[in-house]
């Protein structure tokens, strides 16, 4: 993985840390996944160690749980 991926729901909490990450790391070093509106790739994240979003995981696989916006199991339903 060249780029981290970070995973949110669209909530305010989510929209905030996407705004500050891009403008941190660089809109073309990080891939944006909105799995409200993208729900199949919630295996995805939750292969990653993604709990609850937003979170970002890192180019080495790392997993950073950022703030508490919503469980994924929340986005499951």
């Amino acid at each position: 993985m060249s780029k981290s991926i970070f995973y949110h729901a669209g909530c305010p909490v989510c929209v905030s840390a996407e705004q500050d990450l891009i403008h941190l790391i660089g809109k073309e070093k990080v891939e944006v996944v909105h799995l409200g509106e993208e729900s199949s790739r919630i295996e995805d994240a939750e292969k990653a160690g993604v709990l609850s979003v937003p979170a970002l995981v890192t180019p080495n696989g790392n997993t950073l749980h950022i703030n508490f916006g919503a469980s994924l199991d929340d986005l499951k339903s």
